[in-house]
């Protein structure tokens, strides 16, 4: 628990609240974009340290939320292929395509397994050499340079039974497509920690600059989240608009180069569709020519389809902050973690998980 107890520390964190109710003399409206923070805020009860002055809203920090359902049919199309063996992260079996989803393709005997590294995904080639073995790349640039690292492994290995059909995504231009929305009006925004230790802050000066919004870098612990809020609430009483740090042990202004340089090797940025967003442009990863052996899309002769949302499920707006889960009219009621309707009810890091299992 070394680097983790010290900041759970009771009476810390309680010191840190009062300093933030003492300074939050105005209302304040903040988003968190990380789906970890959605949850770590939820699970430690920090929402009852707040001020009332205080609002935090959740984005689209979620990866497997904003995959599209098009991304999420296509997946399940390929499952139910002869010979294909899918190999993916749990947290997608269960988010909904437009008529099923992954882990009913399972019961009806696609072959699915859970992985917990994409590296894992190139034993099961190795021991499956009759099966083509296709990873779902479902995620940010947090998991997208190991992603790309499997991909040069595989190359390497000359592995042709395997293949990444790529759905990977990147964080600054929703932010920025976010804030050209004139129906979204925050104070603030919490930056994401993972994504920051590969992108480095520097990946959102251009909201400070463009946008005059004030932006902090958080970690996950308590006493971290309220560090990063005080900040945040700091900046927005002084008028500032800058990118702060409050994650330095781990996250620094240049980021990890070394994993960006593999990304960027193997990937190269494209238009992509988010849920709730709908087509971004540049702010997927597809992968480049010269590794398309490996590339699930030309090598099984993929194609996404435009598909529309689930009747009644508001996770595209949720994602965008405009409303809460308790106002989507199918929340709670038909759309329970054990029924989900739409991807935020499904994932981990959904909001309308963590609403669900913290507040109903």
């Amino acid at each position: 628990m070394k680097y983790v107890a010290e900041f759970r520390d009771r009476e810390l964190v309680h010191g840190l609240a009062e300093e933030l109710g003492a300074i939050t003399t105005g209302p304040v409206r903040i988003m968190e974009v990380c789906g970890t923070h959605t949850m770590s805020i939820f699970r430690h009860g920090l929402r009852s340290l707040f001020p009332e002055q205080l609002e935090l809203i959740s984005g689209p920090g979620c990866p497997v939320c904003v995959t599209s359902a098009g991304h999420v049919d296509a997946f399940i199309s390929v499952a139910e292929r002869e010979n294909v063996l899918i190999a993916t992260f749990g947290d997608l079996l269960r988010v909904p395509g437009s008529h099923s989803s992954l882990d009913r393709a399972r019961a009806d005997g696609s072959l699915i397994e859970v992985v917990y590294s994409p590296m894992d995904a190139i034993a099961l080639a190795e021991n499956n050499p009759d099966k083509i073995v296709v990873f779902l790349g479902v995620g940010f640039e947090t998991t997208c340079p190991g992603i790309a690292a499997t991909i040069l492994e595989a190359s390497q290995r000359r592995l042709d039974n395997f293949c990444v059909f790529s759905a990977g995504k990147i964080m600054p231009p929703p932010l920025r497509a976010l804030m050209q929305d004139p129906n979204l009006l925050i104070d603030g925004l919490l930056c994401p920690g993972h994504v920051s230790i590969i992108t480095g802050t520097g990946a959102y000066q251009f909201l400070a600059d463009e946008f005059n919004l004030s932006c902090v870098v958080s970690g996950f612990e308590p006493a971290d989240v309220l560090r990063a809020l005080i900040m945040l609430v700091r900046q927005i009483n002084q008028g500032r608009a800058e990118v702060e740090n409050a994650y330095s042990r781990v996250v620094t202004e240049e980021g990890n180069m070394q994993a960006r340089a593999v990304m960027n090797k193997v990937f190269k940025l494209a238009d992509t569709p988010w849920r709730g967003l709908g087509m971004i442009a540049d702010s997927g990863f597809v992968i480049r020519r010269e590794f398309a052996a490996w590339d699930a899309e030309a090598k099984l002769n993929i194609s996404v389809q435009d598909v529309p949302e689930p009747r009644g499920c508001r996770c595209g707006d949720i994602l965008k902050g405009l409303c809460l889960p308790p106002d989507c009219p199918v929340y709670g009621k038909p759309c329970t973690p054990l029924n989900p309707i739409g991807p935020c009810m499904v994932s981990s890091e959904g909001t309308c998980a963590a609403y669900y299992k913290y507040r109903l």
